[in-house]
């Protein structure tokens, strides 16, 4: 098989559906190598982007893989043309081999006690799925509901206020990932990417996942992706429990033994029930702040990391598509533009943006009463009207007070309570106009961005909800960021607070076999347990704990 990369195609040729895509692909893979129709049996894009160096010049660039029909015997001869020729196409052709996806291999019997699964995100809805590849029968336990009553637990949040705090936009199947776009871009590389995302089209993704540079789903498509990943764990022999809480973890010599689950049954009873198991993976997600008491009070090692919060911040989509694609702004090939900014800064902090949505919506991610919190989203169309992003200031170990390993969760307890008493409460946010911000005043009323955050918004001071460290950070960002997009210090953007659930304040220590540091038998995955940072990234640390997991039973 052969790759051939950078391959130059016009928008003029794409309208963003997949059959055009193709045969402007093959069109220039035929006309790049020289080749006639009939010496190409297939060609498959490998990865696309939008190259954009250029405002005058927009159009995609590919890397494709491709078969002839004469086989590896044809492959060679067309690299001995090219070497005799000197051509220049040689540095973007190379021979690979076909990717190889596997899961672990089956073990053939299931353990005497089979593992557990807290947590039915990313990182616990793939570690489930590869132990129950390798015929281990996991139980997969998660507080949330599932996919169908979960949305319309936030429908009603949306519409009324009411919370519920175990089923909502941070819990409940596919974790906080399922209602913030689906975005599948990292910053890691690693064989099992390929392998995430086959699985994530096999359950219903869009194919074009496979290659395109900044894959997403859409957060209307996710819960029909999470759902078929779910059913293929039972298929496979593996027990998916929804409205199940892990509340106690229990301990033999210092190794695992059990955990014990808190299920609400019919009339709304909660019941417990103790579940033996050797081998508990904890893939509980960054809000799970109980279950972090938890381990604290059980004596399992825990330690301080670095994590980031600020405000959600709104523009036009279409200042965002003119700032990135110039006279190419709003091509129907394109799409909505996205953007990765970062401010680094004399005080020697920086700002970043994070979760960016095109085309997007603010979401209301409360999960405790009496706190507001903001993340961001879209629609697999992204058709949304204006951007969104998190705008992030990191918070280092060294600025919380005290010895608590905790003490993160406490301050974002505390500005998610601060952003509830400024909304005026009923989970309205508190939100700001960028340029009243940047001049330290008060906004009395909103501009031409209307914000999208769907309990509505209190017009104020976004700033009193968060240290006064990351105000500074995010103020003096800003104008930064505006250099790199145009239009980002726009006065009339909306700031809306408090993005407070970017990332784990807590890292569960484990050693170079991916258990627990302090309690053998435990194995921490995920963003949860600070050892990932997205969706994609969550789901490959499954995939690597449920390896070891496999391995050390083998």
């Amino acid at each position: 098989m052969l790759e051939l990369s950078g391959i130059r195609i016009p928008l003029d040729q794409l309208d963003g559906s997949e059959r055009p895509e193709e045969l402007a692909l093959r069109r220039a893979v035929l006309r790049r190598l020289h080749l006639t129709p009939d010496d190409l049996a297939a060609v498959q894009p490998r990865k696309r982007s939008v190259d954009a160096r250029k405002k005058s010049d927009v159009h995609f660039s590919y890397s494709a893989r491709m078969q002839l029909r004469g086989g590896a015997n044809a492959e060679a001869e067309l690299l001995r043309r090219l070497r005799r020729r000197h051509s220049p196409v040689l540095r973007q052709l190379r021979q690979v081999e076909e990717d190889r996806l596997a899961w672990p291999a089956h073990l053939g019997t299931a353990p005497v006690r089979r593992p557990v699964v807290v947590g039915a995100g990313c990182a616990g809805l793939f570690c489930a799925l590869s132990l129950a590849e390798a015929g281990l029968e996991p139980l997969l336990v998660e507080r949330g509901r599932d996919a169908r009553r979960r949305s319309a637990d936030i429908e009603r949040f949306n519409r009324t206020g009411e919370l519920d705090p175990s089923s909502n936009v941070q819990f409940g199947l596919g974790g906080a990932g399922t209602f913030s776009d689906g975005k599948l871009g990292t910053g890691t590389k690693s064989p099992a990417h390929r392998l995430i995302l086959q699985t994530l089209v096999d359950a219903g993704a869009s194919r074009q996942i496979l290659w395109d540079a900044k894959p997403h789903v859409g957060s209307d498509v996710l819960p029909t992706v999470v759902t078929n990943v779910c059913q293929r764990i039972r298929d496979l022999g593996g027990e998916v429990r929804f409205g199940s809480r892990m509340v106690g973890l229990s301990l033999a010599g210092g190794r695992v033994s059990g955990v014990t689950l808190e299920e609400e049954r019919a009339g709304g009873i909660l019941v417990e029930e103790r579940v033996p198991a050797t081998d508990v993976v904890l893939a509980c997600g960054h809000s799970a702040r109980d279950v972090f008491e938890l381990l604290r009070d059980s004596g399992v090692r825990l330690e301080r990391k670095t994590f980031a919060m600020g405000m959600r911040i709104e523009h036009p989509q279409a200042l965002v598509d003119r700032a990135q694609y110039g006279p190419f702004a709003g091509h129907p090939a394109l799409g909505a533009a996205p953007y990765k900014l970062v401010a680094h800064l004399d005080s020697g902090r920086s700002a970043f943006s994070f979760c960016m949505c095109p085309g997007g919506y603010v979401v209301a991610a409360a999960s405790e009463p009496g706190g507001v919190v903001t993340n961001g989203m879209s629609l697999s169309d992204r058709a949304g009207t204006n951007a969104n992003s998190g705008l992030l200031a990191n918070v280092f170990p060294e600025d919380l007070p005290g010895d608590d390993v905790l003490a993160g969760v406490g301050l974002q307890r505390q500005c998610e309570r601060a952003a509830f008493s400024a909304g005026g409460g009923a989970y309205v946010a508190p939100a700001q106009l960028v340029g009243d911000f940047l001049q330290g005043v008060p906004s009395s009323a909103g501009g031409e961005v209307r914000p999208t955050y769907p309990r509505g918004v209190a017009w104020g001071d976004v700033s009193c909800c968060l240290p006064d460290y990351v105000t500074k950070t995010l103020r003096a960002a800003i104008p930064a960021m505006d250099h790199q997009l145009h239009g980002f210090s726009l006065a009339d953007a909306v700031l809306t607070g408090v993005e407070s659930r970017s990332s784990s304040p807590v890292r569960i220590t484990r050693g170079e076999n991916l258990q627990s540091t302090s309690t053998p038998g435990l194995w921490p995955c995920g963003e949860g347990a600070g050892y990932a940072g997205g969706i994609m990234s969550a789901a490959t640390d499954g995939l690597r704990v449920a390896e070891a997991l496999v391995g050390s039973l083998a």
